[in-house]
Order: structure tokens, then sequence, then C-alpha cells
């Protein structure tokens, strides 16, 4: 394997950190692979002006490409960035609204709170459709219960985010709307014949490969119809034929968080990393936030040991021919294009913008503008 590809398999990593500072051990794994990007959660966020340093900080580890600066940040229940950034109301209030064009003043604004302090991904929107009440995980972040109103507002959230620079990613694909146990703690089944799996759950996802969005994120659910043995996120038959070919997406597969208890009862980190970038996916997210560690807080900090390990285990099994050279340079190939799109040009999602003043950030984040589009999603709480 040429020297080059083995530095640049950390591109398919987005990593975590365990604190609100960029440590030394990451900083060595920065300098030893090229990194492809970080996850930020609430234990990396202390205030606004701190996000944009630790931004910046982690831009100076790129070697070539700029690094990803990624978050969960969809409003509601799921949102890392509080007040002073805008608290926005759950996804539901847009479907019950049935307003795409609040969907998409919602979204720009929240783009601009976002480019703000240099966070480039956001995973979001939620793409799945509620239709099952009882589903413990998905609930109020859905947009719909139905599928072509949850497509429709999800592409108008997909152009409001990447119309201001910052990449959005669909998830979970292939649905994880009618579940009725959490992916979090244990693995999921989606009991759908295939024609009602491309009916329903994948016609936003087809919207939003429309509106060319830049991500799409696996979910960890079994869907027997497709692949009886596989979760979604390791199934070549999901991944590459079913979203890659089937749907034609062009764009950056990215997993969920491969520390998931729906795939860590049976796979470390690394056996998951290995297959499902053999799957057909170009990226993996390691978060250690899987809320089954509430319990133990002390083990949700980000272990660099372990995403040093999946990066290695990636290399090997690219020497010892399980992951094919030619799918890891299509999955290279695709991750650049996407951060020659979003990070690479002034106009685009750039990287935090250094030396941003307290009164910049207080003049954009949770201005009255964007407290005014949240009440008016919040009439349909």
């Amino acid at each position: 394997m040429p020297a080059g590809i083995r530095r640049e398999i950390g591109q398919l990593l987005i990593g975590s950190l365990p604190g609100k500072t960029v440590p030394g051990e990451f900083r060595s794994l920065a300098r030893e692979f090229q990194l492809g990007g970080v996850i930020l959660f609430a234990r990396n966020i202390e205030a606004p002006a701190q996000v944009a340093e630790l931004s910046e900080d982690l831009q100076t580890l790129a070697i070539e490409t700029p690094l990803w600066v990624s978050v969960d940040q969809e409003g509601g229940r799921v949102a890392r960035l509080r007040a002073p950034f805008t608290e926005w109301p759950p996804m539901v209030t847009l479907g019950r609204s049935g307003d795409p064009a609040l969907a998409a003043r919602f979204a720009s604004a929240l783009a601009a709170e976002l480019r703000a302090v240099g966070i480039t991904l956001n995973y979001a929107p939620v793409l799945d459709v509620h239709t099952n009440p009882l589903n413990p995980v998905i609930g109020d972040r859905a947009l719909a219960e139905d599928a072509m109103m949850a497509g429709t507002l999800g592409v108008a959230i997909i152009n409001g985010l990447q119309g201001q620079g910052v990449a959005a990613c669909g998830k979970h694909f292939p649905g994880h709307g009618d579940t009725a146990t959490d992916s979090h703690e244990e693995l999921p089944v989606v009991e759908h014949p295939p024609d009602r799996i491309r009916r329903v759950e994948c016609l936003p996802f087809r919207e939003a490969i429309r509106a060319n969005v830049a991500f799409i994120m696996t979910a960890h659910v079994l869907v027997p119809s497709l692949d009886e043995e596989k979760p979604a996120t390791l199934s070549p038959a999901i991944v590459r034929g079913l979203l890659r070919e089937e749907l034609d997406y062009n764009g950056v597969i990215l997993t969920d968080d491969l520390e998931m208890e729906a795939l860590a009862r049976n796979y470390t980190p690394a056996e998951s990393a290995v297959e499902a970038i053999a799957a057909g996916c170009d990226g993996v997210l390691v978060c250690r936030n899987t809320p089954g560690l509430r319990a133990h807080p002390e083990r949700r900090s980000a272990d660099i040991d372990l995403q040093v390990g999946v990066i290695e285990a990636l290399i090997h099994a690219v020497e010892d021919g399980r992951i094919p050279y030619a799918r890891v340079e299509d999955a290279l190939k695709r991750q650049r294009a996407a951060k020659e799109r979003f990070l690479a040009a002034p106009s685009g999602g750039a990287p935090a913008q250094r030396g941003r003043s307290q009164a910049s950030l207080d003049a954009v984040l949770g201005c009255e503008q964007h407290q005014r589009i949240a009440s008016e999603m919040a009439h349909y709480l």
C-alpha cells in the first residue's frame, strides 16, 4: 500500500475529544494520520468563544485539508449548543407547520450560528419517518409521520444549511423511524418488506439525494428483508446496493457512532470500521457518547487509543485485502470532493473565522431574528 494512502486513511475517521481542549495524545494522532474531522459534544463545550477557539485549534492539526468540525445540532432534545446559542424547538414543530419556508429560515439561521464558531458539518436533518409512536429514540426528532412531508421539509433544511456553507447530513439510512428499541442500547429490527422500505423509509432520502445532500448517515438497524445477518451500517446490500447504486447517491456515506451498543455487543469498533468501509461507507464516527453510559460517566470520555486502533485496523485491512485498495481510493475521493465543496472556497463553509470578537458572536448567536424564528416554530408544540 502506498505510504500516502497509509497516512490518508485517517481522513476516514471523525473522532472525538475527551474535554474542552485538544490533548497532546490527540495532537500526536493528528500528526501521524490526516484526520477527517472531530465531532463535538456537551463535554467539549463551555461557551461560544471557547468553541470558536477550539475550532481554530483543531484546524491547526490539518496537514493537507481542513478538518470537519461537526456537531449534532438538530433542535429539541438533541442539541449540543445551548444558550446563548438559539435553543430551537424539536423538528416535529416544522412537520406540524407544514411550512418549507419556515424550515428553510430555521436552517439558514442555524447555519449562521454554527459558522460563527467554526462548525462546518451538522448531523441534520433527521429523515426518519415517524411511523411508530412507541419509538424511544426518534420521536419528536422526526419531521413528520408522512414520508413526503418529511422529504419536503428535509430538503428545505438541507438547502438552508448548505446554502450558508454548512454541510448537511441526512440520517439514519435506511430508516430508524419504525423501531421499538434504541440503537444506542441494542440492535433494533425493521420488519418491513423491501417494497414498503423503498416506498416509505427511502422516500425522504431520495429527496435529499436530489437536493445534493453532502452526507448520509447509516443506521445501526437490522432489516431482515434486505440483509438477514448484518446491520445496515455493515451491509453491502444496503450501503452499496441500495444507497449507492439503486438510489444513485454520490456524496459521503458516514456511519453512526461505532461505539453504540447496537454494534458494540457483537463487534469491536475496529471490526465495525473495517466492515463498514468494505461495505461502502466513506467514513466512520467514533464518539463514545452512548446514553447507556449515563450510569458510568467516567466511561463517556473519548478513548484516543481506541481511535488510533480504528485507523490501524483499517490500514491492516487494506494491506491484507479485506478492504480493496480501490474501495479506499473511492472513499477518499468522496471525502476530498465534499471538503473542496464546503471547506476550500472562501465563499463556502470556511473553517473558523479567526479572531472572532465576542461582540460579533453576540450579534449572531441567539439574536432577535433567530429568536423570532424559534418562537414561530414553538407555536406548533
